[in-house]
């Protein structure tokens, strides 16, 4: 989530303090490029790039994050510290590294054995490997992602582990390859925001839960206006940042798809010293920038439900009858 990659306009059209576009290669080099203006081609391009270079930093004895340099320790603020030693001790090591998530759906998530689980952009296969050792044999674990290198290493980080109730799909998080009515329980790990149609992921996700199905997410969120240089960096939206509905926004989306009970709790807000890492390497000027984001940023846990029926949604004394 923290390759560093700037997508801004020409030195005309920028805002200021935003830079005309710049990649950093893999070596960590600049590299000057046009980009066309963000849409969702571009932003789907850009994810699977940055998140397929990831993958092969971690099969080469790196991390997925910290720039473009092979580590095996994180700078990212949003992406260190969510997972303890007792899951950690539970999945291969590079299922770990692997990991760039805002946030831990399995510790927040109710699964209960038996109980088919869907994590929505399952990358290296963390959330999918702990949520398949809590449904245990007779539940079942899928990841869904839509990079080739991501399959590759959750498919080997589940040959490690062992994990027979494991599958790994590939595919869109906009269009999910399950039939209507077969998941209990859906999980994400800051990986909706990246989508440039939101309003499609939540939709499939309520057509492929079951009637009483649970939604339990965890994404970031933002809290009041967002500068536009902000909003205008793909690197920013590969890093869970552009891309970040403001929470309202998110609960209006999750209830146009059909969902009840509807509760966002968050479970990191970002502060300045946070945002200056998150912001820096991306040509923006991170000095001016960093306070004006300071607490608008939040990761956090987002739980829905699809209702059983249909009139579960009304608040009449005798509908529901």
């Amino acid at each position: 989530m923290s390759a560093r990659l700037n997508y801004g306009l020409s030195e005309e059209e920028s805002p200021q303090g935003l830079k005309p576009t710049s990649f950093l290669a893999l070596d960590g080099t600049a590299e000057s490029r046009a980009l066309p203006k963000t849409d969702s081609t571009d932003i789907k391009d850009v994810v699977k790039q940055k998140y397929g270079e990831a993958a092969l930093r971690v099969k080469s004895g790196g991390s997925s994050c910290c720039c473009a340099a092979a580590s095996t320790s994180c700078c990212d603020p949003i992406t260190t510290n969510l997972y303890d030693a007792s899951q950690a001790g539970q999945i291969p090591e590079e299922a770990l590294l692997a990991s760039l998530g805002c946030g831990n759906p399995t510790a927040l998530a109710q699964l209960s054995p038996g109980e088919i689980v869907l994590d929505l952009g399952s990358g290296g296969g963390i959330d999918v490997l702990l949520s398949a050792r809590r449904v245990g044999s007779t539940g079942k674990a899928y990841g869904l992602d839509m990079t080739d290198e991501m399959l590759a290493l959750a498919n080997e980080n589940k040959r490690q582990a062992g994990m027979e109730n494991v599958e790994f799909l590939k595919g869109e998080i906009e269009n999910i390859p399950l039939p209507d009515n077969s998941v209990d329980v859906i999980i994400s790990n800051c990986v909706i925001n990246l989508s440039a149609d939101k309003d499609k992921v939540l939709r499939e996700a309520f057509r492929v839960l079951r009637p009483g199905g649970r939604f339990a997410v965890s994404d970031v969120v933002t809290r009041g206006e967002i500068l536009p240089e902000i909003r205008q960096s793909v690197l920013a939206w590969v890093g869970c940042i552009a891309g970040a509905l403001d929470e309202n926004d998110y609960r209006g989306k999750l209830a146009a798809a059909g969902f009840t009970q509807i509760e966002i709790e968050p479970t990191r807000i970002y502060r300045t010293a946070d945002a200056r890492e998150f912001l820096a390497g991306q040509g923006i000027d991170v000095d001016a920038l960093a306070p004006q984001v300071d607490g608008k940023f939040l990761s956090a846990f987002i739980r829905a439900v699809k209702p059983r029926h249909t009139q579960e949604a009304c608040c009449g004394p005798t509908c529901c009858s």
